[in-house]
């Protein structure tokens, strides 16, 4: 069997539960950025652009549309006869079936996949960030320093440094503690949750940890190597990085794209970012439309306004519609006269005419003011609203509502509708 210098391993099983009503059906890393894009074709397509055509995908929460997405990896050329990309979801063994509890768990119950490659390194990815990462230079620095484990980190400021795992290096960069999310952090390089370790080392530390419960990197298989005196090293990166993790940093990463000088290129020719493509007809933009500074999908039909917004494909506005600051995924209709402003619509949802969303005072969510903040309305794929009605801010819709689910023909700010059967 040919040996394999380095593999990826890509943890893709998260819920995304601070996603709200938008992961109700979906894991995070399969929903839509960008207009074209899911979440997981930033490090997968960092994979290939590095030279990694080894891919393991590790899915738990909602696979459905991961594992469609990906299929045998043909839009990143990772359709390999020998590597390429896996699923690994989790599976019964002769005596236990178990679940993923961490992502150091959902590692060490795929030791047999690792090994089948013998490779000398193996490149620890998350599937919900939004970056381009040259991955063999990290490794280069990994070598040059002869580490055991190399974690990549980037300067936050100091005031958000106690949300991250916090590193504390010496001159060298070699890490002298870690810290994960300090009360009083000492240093302002966060953990990017990406790591390169040397197999050796990191099989050791699995099987060591193995009973853990919920076994983590940042919990327990770093401050296992810390503790025998590993050599570990801060690998430093100074790019664009973005955990989508909430509904407040997924919309400013779509809106940051249609800054007129944006912080995140789409469009570099030397690093694509690559995605499964469906064939679909052309756009149709009316005569009587107006779009500004926004990304439209591929068989999109603009009959009304678009501003500074992200739309995806094979979605339809209806005349007279004004959209600003919102984000519409794919194969949502929005009919005639609606007034959309900081609304992030899921895909395949239907909106009916003279349909006022985000307007008003932002009130406090009722049903988990620490989601639906930001002064947003979020609505969960599939969801039909009727026409004729006023959606507040810091709302939440998921299902098909009737008109008599709005009280006066309005959802005040703060309020929500999840219909039966329909996750929060």
């Amino acid at each position: 069997m040919i040996r394999k210098e380095m593999i990826a391993m890509l943890l893709a099983g998260g819920q995304g539960s601070r996603l709200g009503v938008l992961t109700a059906n979906v894991a995070k890393p399969a929903v839509a950025f960008g207009g074209k894009y899911r979440i997981i074709d930033f490090p997968l397509s960092n994979c290939i652009n590095s030279g990694i055509d080894t891919v393991g995908v590790l899915t738990q929460y909602q696979p459905l549309r991961l594992n469609s997405h990906i299929g045998i990896g043909i839009p990143w050329d990772l359709d390999r006869n020998h590597g390429g990309v896996t699923v690994l979801p989790p599976y019964e063994k002769n005596d236990s079936s178990e679940w993923y509890t961490g992502t150091a768990n959902a590692i060490y119950q795929n030791l047999s996949y690792i090994d089948s490659y013998n490779p000398n390194y193996v490149l620890i990815l998350s599937g919900d960030h939004i970056y381009k990462m040259d991955y063999e230079v990290m490794l280069d620095f990994h070598k040059e320093n002869n580490a055991d484990v190399t974690i990549a980190a980037m300067p936050v400021p100091i005031e958000e440094a106690s949300r991250f795992g916090i590193v504390i290096t010496d001159e060298e960069k070699r890490i002298t503690d870690f810290e994960e999310k300090p009360a009083q952090p000492r240093s302002n390089l966060a953990s990017m949750g990406i790591y390169i370790f040397t197999w050796s080392v990191l099989r050791e530390a699995l099987i060591a940890m193995k009973d853990q419960g919920n076994c983590d990197f940042g919990k327990h298989i770093i401050p296992y190597c810390h503790e025998r005196k590993r050599r570990l090293f801060a690998y430093e990166y100074n790019g664009y990085w973005k955990d989508v993790g909430t509904l407040g940093s997924y919309w400013e990463a779509n809106m940051e794209l249609v800054d007129l000088i944006p912080e995140f290129n789409l469009y570099e020719e030397y690093w694509k970012i690559y995605t499964k493509t469906d064939n679909v007809e052309p756009q149709y933009i009316s005569s009587e439309s107006k779009i500004e500074k926004s990304i439209i999908g591929e068989g999109t039909e603009i009959f009304g306004e678009v501003y500074n917004s992200v739309v995806g494909a094979g979605v339809i506005i209806g005349r007279g519609t004004v959209v600003k600051d919102s984000i519409i995924m794919k194969d949502t209709h929005i009919g005639e006269g609606c007034r959309l402003d900081r609304v992030i619509i899921a895909e395949c949802c239907e909106v009916g005419d003279k349909v006022e969303m985000g307007s008003g005072e932002a009130a406090p969510s009722k049903l988990n003011d620490k989601v639906y903040a930001f002064g947003l309305v979020t609505v969960g794929e599939d969801s039909r609203i009727p026409s004729n009605v006023r959606i507040g801010k810091n709302t939440a819709i998921s299902g098909v509502t009737e008109k008599e689910d709005y009280p006066d023909g309005i959802l005040a700010g703060g309020e929500y509708i999840i219909k039966a059967g329909e996750n929060k």
